[in-house]
């Protein structure tokens, strides 16, 4: 009987047949010092650190100096003492294997739900460079979404790299798991990052539901984990869904949230010494968040695509903060959920006159172009005047633009809140039948 070693033989490749032992020479609040490594570590590579009882404690390199090695733990440093061996591991990959589809990973591929998880044959960096421009696809066609406000407004492309940006408790997890269940793709890889733990399970089982985690991989770091793992888990997320697009699958790849993953770098960078800038973030934030988006997009060709969905916690509504204006200038379009939308009962709570699909106008015919500029013009037109009229100073039959719209709001905004399944093109036949006075 034919047997296959390939996953087996790979994982045996892995194994290492020499070790490089350091020792632990300063022990701080965040860090540690190795001495004895410094001409064989690299930045990001893991270490471990030999702790009292047999106890080993897991590590990153983030920083090298002539001498010594700074190193950061996945765990608290209690136990860490000078003289103690450190033994350095290595750059790491990511194994992904299509059993991971239903499953709940950490950000080292390890199972969170108890059962055994299989590494597949197949090695890929945590980090590398997007595929060369030259070699990319174009933004594919227009994706069903499940959500009529996506499917006419702010379509989304085979491809494209959305933000949603959202204060906390508007609806945004709510909006990416409706994204998740709707959205066209062959998978769906959903990176978690400094979630509570005790939501995880509930976002599982009751937010994206049986439905969801049909064709998903979930990649999780709660919000009590190490800001290393936290940065890893997105670049696992990314890792993951670039394996999959190079076997040509369309992967929607949603990460949730890209401020939480820049946080932990800027608290990673600083510790390794780098200056803080505008707000406490380190000027490498900037190049982090562009280059893990990157990554996200259409393919080489001859492959599948990433279409991604980074969620932007934005405090206070602030659009200019370090993280939200960095990211809205990388992606393909940005999406705004609106806290005072979300207090009078309308979800998704999306501030659709502020959002703008980048995929527009190309990827609509000129009909639907003209349909999409006549509702703008209405949610200007009403939002203007939105004062006098609520505070009845607006005198009917003085302007025929916001006569237009005092009628149309109504009806556009319940559509905002409607669902497609019958895909795009019906989505537009209702928004046609609203906009016909």
């Amino acid at each position: 009987m034919h047997t296959d070693f390939t996953a087996l033989t790979a994982e045996l490749s892995r194994i290492s047949n020499h070790k490089r032992i350091g020792r632990v020479a300063a022990v701080g609040t965040a860090s540690l010092e190795i001495a004895g490594l410094t001409h064989q570590a690299r930045i990001g590579d893991q270490v471990s650190i030999a702790l009292a009882g047999g106890r080993d404690l897991g590590g990153e390199i983030v920083g090298i100096s002539e001498s010594r090695a700074r190193a950061m733990t996945y765990a608290p440093l209690e136990g860490a003492a000078v003289g103690r061996e450190a033994r350095l591991l290595g750059e790491t990959g990511v194994h992904p294997d299509a059993s991971w589809v239903g499953r709940i990973v950490d950000a080292f591929g390890q199972p969170l739900d108890g059962r055994p998880l299989a590494a597949g044959a197949a090695t890929a960096a945590l980090r590398h460079e997007p595929p060369a421009p030259a070699t990319r696809k174009a933004l594919g066609p227009r994706l069903s979404t499940g959500l009529a406000v996506f499917d006419t407004v702010l379509p989304i492309a085979r491809g494209q790299r959305i933000g949603v940006f959202a204060g906390s408790g508007i609806g945004k997890s709510s909006l990416l798991a409706d994204l998740a269940r709707g959205i066209e793709a062959d998978i769906v890889v959903y990176a978690l990052i400094g979630e509570r733990g005790r939501e995880l399970r509930d976002f599982v089982e009751n937010v994206l539901g049986p439905e969801g985690m049909a064709r998903a991989v979930v990649i999780a770091a709660t919000s009590d984990q190490a800001p290393l793992i936290k940065r890893r888990a997105a670049w696992m997320a990314m890792a993951t869904a670039e394996v999959f697009r190079d076997q040509g699958r369309h992967v929607l790849l949603l990460v949730d949230s890209l401020t939480r993953f820049a946080e932990a770098h800027r608290e990673i960078a600083l510790t390794a010494g780098e200056a803080p800038s505008l707000r406490g973030f380190p000027p490498s934030t900037a190049n982090l968040i562009a280059s893990l988006c990157e990554r996200a997009g259409p393919g080489p060709f001859g492959k599948g695509d990433i279409t991604g969905i980074f969620s932007v916690l934005v405090a206070a509504s602030d659009m200019d903060e370090p993280v939200a204006d960095i990211t809205r200038g990388v992606l393909d379009g940005h999406v705004v959920l609106d806290r005072a939308i979300a207090e009078r009962g309308r979800f998704p709570a999306i501030d659709v006159r502020r959002s703008v699909s980048r995929s527009l106008p190309g990827i609509a015919s000129e009909a639907e172009n003209a349909q999409l500029a006549r509702v703008r013009r209405v949610l200007t037109a009403y939002e203007n005047a939105a004062l006098m009229i609520q505070t009845g100073l607006y005198v009917p039959g003085s302007d025929a633009a916001i006569d237009e719209a005092i009628e149309l709001w109504p009806r556009l905004d319940a559509f905002f809140t409607e669902r497609s399944p019958e895909g795009v093109p019906a989505s537009f036949e209702r928004l046609g039948t609203l906009l016909a006075r």
